[in-house]
């Protein structure tokens, strides 16, 4: 079984949107709002226990609505090794490390939605 990775990765800041096509062939896109909602570090899941934790997705909608308009606004994607991206965001959020598995769990295309339904 070969390990999903990213094959490109790119930020479209005017779209706000992120597309990441993988090496299996499948092509996820995310809003930056719903990867904000989904940052994975101990802040935003409400502490270490959560941070592994798979939020569902949410169509774009916050589930905690943020103050700060520059929230959902990407400043810089730093690479993270060979196994993640840590995403920083105007406001100065930089804490949420987002590894290949936990990126390609939170794609909320039809085909991944469905496949995580699926028992």
């Amino acid at each position: 079984m070969q390990t999903l990775r990213p094959t490109a990765i790119d930020a479209d800041r005017k779209a706000g949107t992120m597309t990441i096509p993988w090496n299996d062939g499948h092509v996820s896109e995310y809003t930056f709002s719903w990867l904000r909602e989904a940052c994975p570090c101990a802040e935003c899941r409400g502490g270490h226990e959560n941070m592994g934790t798979i939020p569902e997705p949410q169509d774009d909608l916050f589930l905690i609505p943020l103050m700060d308009a520059r929230a959902t606004q990407l400043q810089n994607i730093e690479m993270m090794g060979n196994y993640a991206i840590n995403l920083i965001w105007m406001d100065g959020h930089k804490h949420g490390i987002y590894n290949w598995a936990y990126l390609r769990a939170i794609c909320g295309c039809a085909e991944c939605r469905a496949k995580s339904t699926t028992p």
